[in-house]
């Protein structure tokens, strides 16, 4: 019986061991992160409006560029069938950035082609503005991070050189506590700097999609439009 007792202590013996190192491992991580100096509030002030700005654009643009698949062919049946106020209807109950687009274009049906073209790119480009709302804080702070970085690695590298002559004497133990703060500071800064910047480029791409699936559907509506007044001319 005291046999088969043993191994069940040595196991929760190792479980409490297991357990106190990772809170020890844990600890060791906080404690080294702190070691970057008052430079790391700032680049952590950085990286949560990083992540805010980022996922705040996303869900935007996500939910304001979404299209139905077969919205620019309702809008011609409708436009083509002669019924305008149905087709505004169903441009304004999208409640997205090409339903604004399209109600806007379709409520000048009746005006020269070249009106309801400038109308288009007129709303368009509002549209767009609103979608890259706040985006250039995000590179500013792809370029500021590193930046705050590199000050934090000035800062340690001047902390070495203080210590040094207040003990005039080189070890190893005074030339760690600079280099912490040096190393520390130079990678959270690089880190923050490649989120924003991913994230920038990210919500761009997302960006140009609409843009294009925008123009494509812009040129069909003008074509339909355009249609009535080219069949006569091939009559002729």
């Amino acid at each position: 019986m005291l046999l088969l007792q043993v191994p069940a202590v040595d196991t929760t013996a190792a479980s409490l061991s297991a357990t106190a190192g990772t809170q020890t491992q844990s600890l060791q991580l906080f404690d080294l992160v702190a070691k970057g100096g008052w430079v790391m509030i700032p680049i952590a002030i950085l990286f949560f409006a990083a992540l805010y700005l980022i996922f705040e654009r996303y869900f935007v643009i996500r939910s304001q560029s979404k299209t139905d698949a077969n919205f620019i062919d309702n809008i011609r049946d409708m436009v083509a069938q002669g019924n305008i106020r149905s087709a505004e209807s169903f441009a304004k109950n999208q409640r997205t950035a090409m339903g604004r687009v399209f109600e806007k274009a379709i409520g000048r049906i009746g005006s020269p082609i070249r009106e309801i073209e400038s109308t288009i790119e007129t709303v368009g480009q509002i549209e767009l503005s609103r979608l890259e709302r706040n985006m250039g804080y995000l590179g500013i702070i792809a370029g500021i991070a590193p930046m705050m970085g590199f000050i934090g690695t000035i800062s340690g590298i001047i902390r070495i050189f203080y210590d040094i002559s207040l003990s005039d004497n080189i070890s190893v133990g005074i030339i760690a506590g600079g280099l912490y703060e040096k190393m520390i500071t130079s990678g959270a800064g690089l880190i923050v700097g490649v989120i924003a910047y991913t994230g920038y480029h990210l919500l761009n791409m997302m960006i140009e999609r609409f843009t294009l699936a925008l123009e494509i559907n812009a040129f069909e509506f003008i074509e339909v439009l355009q249609k009535p007044t080219n069949e006569p001319a091939r009559v002729r």
